[in-house]
């Protein structure tokens, strides 16, 4: 679990989007990001996922994902990364990391394009920023 941060306010003004929502195509020439999630750049939205094991503990992100997954994909060269993911940097950098099968609502600012994280060199394509974190 992380710190949860209440955020009734900010869930009830942000967009739905689902991880099917995000891309209209994806392959070896990059991703295309569907016309919804275009539209919804630099705005609240809110998505339901399940925590992936941190890639850093000391990280100041996670990786949210549509489906439980039980490793961390960074740990053997022969996993999949799932491709519907959303990196989440939370409003409070006090979360913890503690199960991968918690489900949660995530609220935050979207952000597309291709991004590198300075702190620990990971590149997203999709991300919530600001973003607060509850129990589903």
């Amino acid at each position: 679990m992380i710190a949860l941060t209440p955020g009734a306010a900010a869930s009830e003004s942000a967009t739905p989007l689902r991880f099917s929502d995000l891309y209209a195509t994806a392959g070896p020439l990059g991703v295309a990001f569907s016309e919804p999630a275009q539209r919804l750049r630099g705005r609240p939205v809110r998505i339901t996922g399940y925590l992936a094991p941190p890639l850093k503990a000391e990280a100041s992100f996670f990786v949210l994902c549509a489906q439980p997954v039980s490793i961390c994909p960074f740990c053997q060269s022969d996993a999949d990364w799932p491709q519907d993911i959303v990196v989440i940097y939370p409003q409070d950098n006090g979360w913890r990391f503690r199960s991968a099968a918690e489900r949660v609502d995530v609220v935050g600012t979207l952000d597309l394009g291709s991004k590198l994280d300075p702190a620990t060199g990971f590149v997203s394509q999709v991300r919530l920023l600001g973003a607060l974190v509850r129990r589903e």
